[in-house]
């Protein structure tokens, strides 16, 4: 029997930034489309239909020693290589289970830190995706911040801790995954927040996210505060005056793109705004925590996503282009494919459409590209 990975067990090694060695056996497009990335991942690609003959294509380039983690779409064809590769004396060889699909799905919590008060902070890294989402408990209650579609796993998180969620969060009308924060509000029966002005299209009853209003789990303080670019309703959080929760605005080693609801000449001197005025009044000790991450370098040790505003200054070449007409001129040229089924991810999101879950998958499948290319 060829052995089994769960995407668990492989999200571990990624995270610890252990030697992993991918064997991508899709198809040479969609590999370069997407493949998984991040700590000491090697991943090579050759495609199954080279490998229905044999593993010879690959041989060279594996030692008979080495542990090595078949990829495919599903899960189905990598079985049948790892089978090959056994075959062929391989010993030390794993399939993926449910494939880039799984690994699409698969959440890690990671803690971020201690909150006063005996609060916590922990970020839900989507590997597969470079989605980040947010966990602030405290006192027993809990609120959760940009979550995904795959909400069992906050819940479980939640027990786990003994706390009860009362508030979801979303930044912004995410254009690149299925939120799952309404669905989880209604689950819990808590409180569903959403800037106003990305709900003008929204088909349910939701909570104004606005500034000035703060939003208290237990005794910490989550603080909105208004900084569209990304989208025009997009907001930040401060939380407990230590974190800053960018949303799609501001990454590690990028910025936010402003097209993705096709108004970029009118939302560029907003991103501006927010990165070169509002974000600088802000304390540059801040731990900025951003929605997404979109390079495998940014993945720290521990697999925590994260970088001091101060030092973003100082290096993330999105925040240091002075002249304003080429600060435009790269926010709408310079940009990368746009995501996977945008579109409809944002029509379901407003609640204007409901695809069955399958679809949602389809839809959520590849990168998130939310960011401009730099």
């Amino acid at each position: 029997m060829v052995k089994i990975m769960t995407t668990k067990e492989l999200a571990r090694k990624v995270k610890k930034h252990e030697e992993t060695l991918i064997l991508d056996v899709r198809n040479t497009d969609d590999f370069d489309n997407w493949k998984i990335e991040g700590g000491k991942v090697e991943v090579m690609n050759e495609p199954y239909f080279n490998l229905l003959d044999g593993v010879d294509p690959v041989v060279e380039k594996l030692e008979i020693e080495q542990e090595v983690i078949v990829v495919c779409a599903k899960g189905g064809s990598s079985q049948m290589v790892a089978e090959l590769l056994e075959e062929a004396g391989y010993e030390n060889v794993y399939s993926l289970e449910g494939g880039m699909k799984s690994w699409s799905e698969h959440l890690e919590p990671v803690k971020v830190g201690e909150l006063s008060g005996g609060g916590t902070l922990y970020q839900f890294i989507r590997l597969g995706k470079g989605c980040l989402s947010y966990f602030v408990e405290a006192n027993g209650e809990a609120a959760i911040i940009d979550t995904s579609r795959m909400t069992g796993i906050y819940e479980a998180f939640a027990s786990e801790k003994g706390v009860t969620i009362k508030y979801v969060l979303d930044t912004h009308l995410h254009a690149d995954h299925i939120s799952g924060g309404r669905q989880l509000a209604e689950r819990v029966g808590g409180t569903y927040y959403l800037p106003p002005k990305d709900a003008e299209e929204v088909t349910f009853d939701y909570t104004p996210l606005e500034e000035g209003k703060d939003i208290k789990v237990g005794d910490i303080s989550i603080q909105p505060i208004y900084s569209p670019g990304h989208t025009i309703g997009s907001t930040s959080f401060i939380i407990d005056d230590r974190y800053l929760l960018t949303g799609d605005i501001l990454f590690v080693r990028s910025i936010g793109r402003p097209d993705l609801a096709g108004l970029a000449e009118d939302w560029v001197g907003d991103l501006r705004n927010t990165l070169y005025h509002r974000y600088k009044n802000l304390s540059m000790d801040f731990i900025v925590l951003p929605a997404h991450y979109s390079f495998a370098e940014e993945l720290g040790e521990g697999g925590q996503v994260s970088a001091k505003l101060g030092e973003l200054y100082q290096r993330n070449s999105g925040l240091r282009v002075e002249d304003e007409n080429q600060f435009r001129k790269m926010v709408t040229e310079n940009l990368p494919p746009q995501p996977n089924a945008y579109e409809e991810i944002r029509k379901t999101n407003m609640g204007k459409i409901s695809p069955e879950e399958e679809k949602k998958k389809e839809m959520e499948t590849g990168p998130n590209r939310c960011a401009v290319e730099r």
